[in-house]
């Protein structure tokens, strides 16, 4: 019996397929959140006749990702996989251990409805596809418990300045003002956020991109490492591993916000938050509205069985369909990689991401922009300043402009 999958009998509610196909899907979404967005993504698949074998890993992409390429490299491959569209399977595209996806893309017409085209483009290598995007995530969002801020007599942030103007006041009625988990991405999530809403998106993309490392030394950033480490002082009491942790600190009323992605959002509806309401939503941390233009996609392993390819082809047609990206997308928080669905459904804050994708205020991911292993190294360097308050913002700029200036 093959790992990836078990041919059954045909069903009635399957006429179109010879056998239904039981395919595993590795992924790292586990918190509630997104757990009810992917069981969107298992509902649709399934409706084709085959099986969506779930294979979430606990943890974090961090986590997850080793585990997924060993696999894939020892000759255990799944059926499909997560990564962030970018350069993370790069070195497996490389190895043609992943399937070219040209000829589903093309039949769908993907270049013409992914939007921003750069989505598909950090799909493809060398003029072929290897990837189906499902989503736009971006992580630059400041999420606020309104009552927190009003039971304490502030007035609920419309910006960071005023988030750091009413953290004295919330430490001493003892909240934490500013929740953040201790995973690698997420505290170099927080230094890009505020990299990007202190400092602008053109030094965003200059520094990140353009591996410009005298800007990354410079003034300009100096301004954004002691804004870091007002941070590292505001979540000092922070004390949680999970980013969905964190947020659910907000949720609770134990911390005033999270600098956060937008899959913050998900949790916020399965605790029957209110967008708007309830919690408030900054984009840009209320300073630049921009959306960085990372998120998921979905790789294929290569096999050489005709059940699986046909298998794998329908999830990559199913996930980019337009039913499946308003009804995964509307539970995940984040937006749809099509620019034709209709998502009248959508709450305050995924409006807001809408419109801002609209005005094309965008800026590209650092996996986009960074090989896997520089990005690795800016996630140590910034585990490190922010677990250890002795690091000084100077030590640290200088250590990240010399990994800017190694990066490739």
């Amino acid at each position: 019996m093959k790992r990836l999958f078990l041919a059954t009998a045909v069903s009635a509610a399957a006429l179109s397929f010879a056998h239904a196909t039981d395919l595993e899907v590795t992924h790292w979404w586990t918190s509630g959140g997104e757990a009810a967005a992917v069981a969107e993504f298992a509902k649709a698949f399934d409706a084709t006749g085959n099986k969506w074998v779930d294979g979430a890993i606990a943890g974090s992409g961090g986590t997850a990702r080793p585990i997924m390429i060993s696999r894939i490299t020892g000759g255990d491959p799944m059926g499909a996989t997560q990564f962030n569209h970018g350069r993370q399977a790069e070195e497996l595209v490389e190895a043609g251990l992943m399937r070219d996806l040209s000829d589903v893309a093309a039949e769908g017409n993907w270049a013409e409805l992914v939007r921003p085209s750069s989505l598909l483009d950090s799909c493809t290598l060398d003029g072929k596809i290897y990837c189906v995007p499902v989503n736009i995530h971006s992580p630059q969002w400041l999420w606020i418990n309104n009552a927190v801020f009003e039971d304490n007599g502030l007035a609920v942030p419309t910006n960071w300045d005023e988030f750091v103007a009413a953290a004295p006041k919330l430490q001493e009625a003892g909240v934490v003002p500013l929740a953040m988990g201790q995973q690698p991405w997420q505290t170099t999530l927080a230094f890009q956020t505020l990299l990007t809403a202190l400092a602008g998106p053109e030094t965003y993309t200059k520094v990140f991109g353009d591996k410009d490392a005298d800007l990354a030394g410079g003034p300009e950033l100096a301004k954004v490492f002691e804004a870091a480490a007002t941070a590292r002082d505001m979540a000092k009491d922070s004390n949680v591993q999970n980013w969905n942790d964190a947020t659910n600190m907000v949720i609770t009323g134990k911390a005033g916000g999270q600098i956060m992605g937008d899959w913050a959002q998900g949790e916020f509806q399965v605790a029957n938050q209110v967008a708007g309401k309830d919690y408030t939503c900054l984009p840009g941390l209320g300073v630049n509205e921009v959306i960085q233009t990372g998120g998921d996609a979905f790789y294929f392993p290569q096999v050489d069985d005709p059940e699986i390819s046909a298998a794998q082809a329908e999830l990559a047609k199913v996930m980019i369909s337009p039913e499946t990206q308003v009804a995964f997308n509307l539970k995940k928080g984040s937006l749809p990689v099509r620019g034709d669905v209709d998502l009248s459904a959508a709450n305050d804050c995924m409006r807001k991401g809408l419109e801002i994708l609209a005005k094309g205020n965008i800026i590209p991911g650092t996996d986009q922009l960074m090989s896997a292993d520089s990005n690795q190294q800016v996630n140590d360097l910034f585990v490190e300043f922010f677990n250890n308050p002795s690091m000084s913002a100077e030590d640290a700029q200088k250590l990240f402009a010399s990994i800017v200036a190694n990066a490739d």
